[in-house]
């Protein structure tokens, strides 16, 4: 995944996580994610699977397309 690409999620999930109201630690719960891994993802150092881009999307009620965009 290009780094403009990691970014481009990274800035959306802040966006679409404090639009909802959710802290890290919120989010990373519903996800049934760790918390760090919410956290390297928002800061772009790591890359995510498809799989975890869509259970995101479903979570913000959005298209996974939008956070993309």
């Amino acid at each position: 995944m290009s780094q403009l690409a990691r970014q481009r999620i990274a800035y959306n999930l802040n966006k679409y996580r404090e639009k909802y109201g959710y802290t890290r630690e919120q989010l990373s719960l519903l996800l049934g994610f760790d918390n760090s891994y919410v956290s390297k993802l928002e800061k772009c150092k790591i890359n995510i699977p498809i799989d975890n881009l869509e259970r995101i999307a479903i979570i913000f009620g959005i298209d996974i397309i939008d956070l993309l965009k």
